[in-house]
């Protein structure tokens, strides 16, 4: 069983390192220029984000996840209505992952 209040707690870790980015246009330009490593989407964004940064995710490619609900998101890294962040750093997306998927981890 997922432990979401040890994801967000490794999602409020990373924001306090520096290594989150949060919005749709900061995300996305970051992923363009490959400055993160992974992309998490809230599960009740609108389909239309989550499709359209699966995309970026996939051309670009950075792994891509969709997790918690907007409040879940919002509340991990201090900030409100947020439903995409970006993950800088390889080894906290790693540990994210880890969490969420119970080994999968990044190349």
């Amino acid at each position: 069983m997922i432990d979401k209040e040890k994801i967000m707690g490794l999602i409020g870790l990373s924001m306090k390192a520096g290594k989150v980015i949060f919005g749709t246009e900061t995300v996305r330009e970051a992923a363009e220029r490959k400055k993160i490593k992974l992309i998490i989407v809230a599960e009740d964004a609108a389909d239309r984000t989550i499709l359209n940064f699966k995309k970026i995710a996939e051309k670009q490619k950075i792994l891509f996840i969709t997790w918690g609900t907007e409040q879940e998101l919002s509340k991990a890294i201090g900030k409100e209505n947020k439903v995409i962040i970006g993950i800088k750093d390889k080894n906290l997306a790693n540990a994210i992952i880890k969490r969420i998927y119970g080994g999968d981890t990044i190349g």
